[in-house]
């Protein structure tokens, strides 16, 4: 409308210039009047004949102009109009509740009306993404929705009328705002670019956890049929996504496929694990495998070469694990598959003794070191920091401990350090640690591989040198950057691999009787009295406490159950229901004058309710002062119940796994529990 005003104003200036003209010939004509009356004469007449037809041509061409300014306006807008209804993009106004006043008529085609029909709906009918609540949240919308197939990019402006009713004379209201929807096709385009990603590669490494040990307890004359019948079986499998495989050495092979297969592998839950572990030519022991598969998630960049060492990591974590499962490291984020079967202990020692060797060196170069365990210590915790003390200081080196809290736990073999002087300023607080640590010091963790549960996360940043011992399955939070890292999941306890090491130090470090009891402890109370998750090398490692001077009885009568704590089990036991025939879930409710640890009762009854005929795993919780639903979870066979347990962001082992969950009731877990227990089973993973 702006437009129009300018040009009827244009032709207002062009129609008033003969006026001008006229002044200025009357001008002359005075002028000429003044010189001689016939020239004058002559002159006015001629003004006066220009004066006529200028008024002659007003008067007629006037109405003329106007009627040609409509007639014009008129075709322009519906030239405009037509333009819009035509337009190849889907286009449509709303007002602000949503309703639709006008579309054109690819709009009409997108959501299937006639374009001879108006639309009287609103714009949720068709496209239910489109609320109200959004539309009309007062800004610029940009959003992508799906509707009959084709995938849009959606646009919604608010326009202002109330300029438009202004610059014509018309009388506005407060709500003259109305809403433009644009849909932008972007169905191709996505395609083609999802083509793309699907030729990325993905690198892929495989393992056989347990290569050695499966050919070992074989006959020579079966050891090609059994490589043969796995390589077969992994060429097979790998050639139905198409992939490229290379055997890199005798128990490793490394694969390249691309990224549109990598669902299939999903859907799958990479059934290759299980294939290779059921291949049986006599062994005794069911050969293994694990996967890593990794990408660059960087789409600016596509390195295959970061994707190299996602694969890398990712192997390294499935194997972390305990190794039968598949690990995909996808940037940050890692899924896991598998990992169903606890394991195979590895009867050789070579890696326990690299390590031993490997920790004595580093040392030797070191002023002294800080050694720390998880949060709330249990007796494997602590039987595993004074194994490390003694192996530290018998190098010459000053070693401290790390113990915000004696919980119930520990509180027997603790006591049994208080008595002298013998360790004098060993035992040290978080904030007195921070003030020993510089660049020369090494932090040694233990029984813990979660910078968030140890007992000073801060030391972790404060030196060069961390060394990790622990016996936990990893998970995606793990201290990263380790100087050495000693992650042995098949152990029994951090006890007994600080007990194996101790046989490789070359200063044949003594462990005095009460750091023995300690470390017997540890193993003990992680293994259940030796009923659970126990191997040839726990049994040789007890025997070397024992030799150490480890006394059974005196461990046995520290960790006697009070009557309370017997009170709790029985009740624990008493709340005991069964669910899907083989797992038994129960809950205990702490004495509120007793000293013990909340997580000691359920870890017991836990322990306890094994013992029913037919249960294969066993979740017990109890509810604590400090808010926290303390869960412990325990499994005998094939059940893991560390994956149980992941899914509430817990851990631990395959058969003995636990999780802290802040401001949770026991109702609340024991549903999501069963619905995890559900799922898991229906997929086959537990």
């Amino acid at each position: 409308m702006s437009n129009e005003r300018q040009l009827k104003n244009r032709i207002k200036y062009i129609l008033i210039i003969p006026v001008i003209l006229a002044l200025i010939l009357l001008g002359f004509e005075i002028f000429v009047n003044g010189i001689g009356s016939k020239v004058g004469m002559v002159s006015l007449s001629m003004l006066v004949i220009y004066i006529i037809v200028v008024v002659i041509i007003y008067l007629r061409m006037l109405p003329a102009i106007s009627r040609i300014m409509v007639d014009y306006s008129l075709e322009q807008g519906k030239i405009q109009k037509e333009l819009i209804k035509e337009l190849e993009l889907p286009y449509a106004i709303l007002d602000m509740s949503g309703h639709i006043l006008w579309a054109n008529n690819i709009f009409h085609d997108v959501v299937g009306i006639s374009r001879n029909t108006r639309i009287r709906k609103s714009i949720d009918s068709y496209f239910s993404q489109l609320t109200p609540d959004i539309i009309g949240d007062g800004n610029d919308i940009e959003t992508s929705i799906e509707y009959s197939d084709r995938q849009y990019r959606v646009s919604i402006k608010r326009v202002d009328m109330s300029k438009v009713f202004d610059e014509n004379g018309v009388e506005t209201k407060d709500d003259d705002i109305v809403l433009v929807v644009y849909l932008f096709d972007e169905t191709e385009l996505r395609r083609y670019k999802q083509e793309t990603m699907d030729q990325k590669l993905y690198a892929g490494l495989i393992y056989l956890d347990n290569y050695d040990e499966v050919m070992d307890s074989l006959e020579d004359v079966k050891h090609s049929i059994l490589t043969a019948l796995i390589e077969r079986k992994i060429n097979m499998y790998l050639g139905n996504i198409d992939a490229i495989v290379k055997h890199t050495e005798n128990d490793k092979y490394f694969f390249v496929f691309r990224q549109k297969f990598m669902q299939t592998l999903r859907d799958d839950r990479f059934s290759l694990l299980d294939e290779v572990k059921n291949i049986n030519v006599g062994n005794d022991i069911s050969m293994t495998l694990s996967i890593g598969i990794g990408a660059d998630t960087d789409a600016s960049t596509g390195s295959f070469m970061n994707a190299y060492d996602n694969a890398r990591t990712a192997i390294g974590m499935a194997m972390g694990r305990g190794g039968d499962q598949a690990a995909v490291k996808l940037g940050d984020q890692v899924t896991y598959y598998g990992g169903k079967s606890a394991g195979t202990e590895k009867n050789t020692r070579v890696k326990a003794r690299v390590k031993a060797q490997a920790f004595e060196e580093l040392l030797l170069s070191k002023e002294k070191v800080i050694i720390m365990a998880h949060k709330r210590p249990d007796a494997d915790a602590f039987g595993s920091a004074i194994g490390i003390y003694r192996m530290v200081t018998s190098l010459g080196k000053k070693a401290y401990i790390v113990i915000n809290e004696v919980t119930e736990a520990i509180r027997p073999v603790y006591k049994t350090f208080m008595v002298g002087n013998a360790y004098e300023n060993v035992f040290l607080t978080s904030n007195q640690a921070v003030t020993e640590v510089n660049q020369n010091t090494v932090v040694v963790v233990c029984d813990v591989n979660r910078p968030s549960m140890t007992e000073c996360e801060e030391l972790l940043s404060l030196v060069p040198t961390v060394v990790v011992f622990d016996h936990h399955r990893q998970t995606n939070e793990a201290i990263t950057g380790a100087t050495l890292s000693y992650i042995e999941p098949f152990a029994s306890s951090a006890c007994e691999m600080i007990a194996e090491m101790y046989q490789y130090i070359s200063r044949n470090p003594k462990l005095k009787s009460q750091e023995a009891d300690a470390m017997y402890a540890g193993i003990l109370i992680d293994t259940d009295n030796f009923l659970t998750k126990t191997g040839v090398r726990t049994f040789e490692a007890a025997s070397y406490l024992r030799k150490s001077g480890a006394d059974i009885t005196r461990v046995r009568k520290m960790f006697r159950s009070s009557m309370t704590e017997m009170k709790e089990r029985a009740q624990g036991i008493s709340n005991a229901s069964i669910y899907m025939d083989h797992f038994v879930l129960s809950y205990v409710v702490p004495d509120p004058e007793s000293n013990d640890a909340p997580t000691v009762a359920v870890a017991k009854t836990a322990n306890e309710l094994l013992n029913v005929d037919n249960i294969t795993a066993s979740f017990v919780v109890t509810e604590a002062d400090d808010g926290m639903l303390y869960v412990s979870a325990r499994s005998i066979g094939d059940v893991n119940v560390q994956i149980i347990m992941e899914r509430f962001n817990g851990g631990g082992h395959s058969n003995i796994a636990g999780a802290q969950l802040k401001g949770k009731k026991k109702e609340e877990f024991f549903e999501e529990l069963k619905d995890v227990l559900k799922d898991m089973s229906e997929r086959g993973e537990i």
